[in-house]
């Protein structure tokens, strides 16, 4: 049904739930498996820095690294499950991205993690997932982690 999942993760604990979800959904589908880290340039462009670091190349770099790290736990795991997997690190805005990249490598599903909060920080902040679930062309399974408040 589907020959290419796309899988953004990022450091938090909501992702943990969807790098399972989408690790099962590629060996189901004898899938290839995309993931993708996105480095929020807002992130990084609102940090003022300091007098020893130069612009944005301290912060910038620590979540490249965080990036590299949360790809390569993935990328083990795909290989572990005889799961085929690309990896890709973008610099943006995280929903833009994603949505990019699913139309550029013709993704069939994304697969992403959400924590679920309360509706009043769902208002308030929104959420990735939530965007890119309303603005996708194509399907996109949203798997849920609780966290407590």
């Amino acid at each position: 049904m589907y020959d290419r999942l796309l899988l953004p993760v990022d450091t938090s604990a909501g992702s943990e739930r969807a790098i399972d979800h989408a690790l099962d959904a590629a060996e189901r589908y004898d899938a290839e498996l995309h993931v993708l880290y996105v480095v929020d340039t807002d992130a990084y462009s609102s940090y003022t820095g300091d007098e020893y670091v130069h612009e944005f190349e301290g912060l910038e770099s620590a979540l490249e690294q965080a990036g590299n790290e949360a790809i390569e736990e993935v990328i083990e795991a795909a290989e572990s499950a005889g799961v085929d997997a690309e990896s890709a690190i973008r610099h943006g805005v995280p929903h833009e991205e994603i949505l990019a990249y699913a139309e550029e490598a013709d993704v069939g599903l994304t697969v992403i993690g959400s924590k679920n909060r309360s509706g009043e920080y769902r208002r308030l902040l929104g959420s990735v997932a939530e965007r890119v679930t309303r603005m996708a062309h194509r399907p996109v399974t949203v798997v849920k982690t609780p966290v407590e408040e």
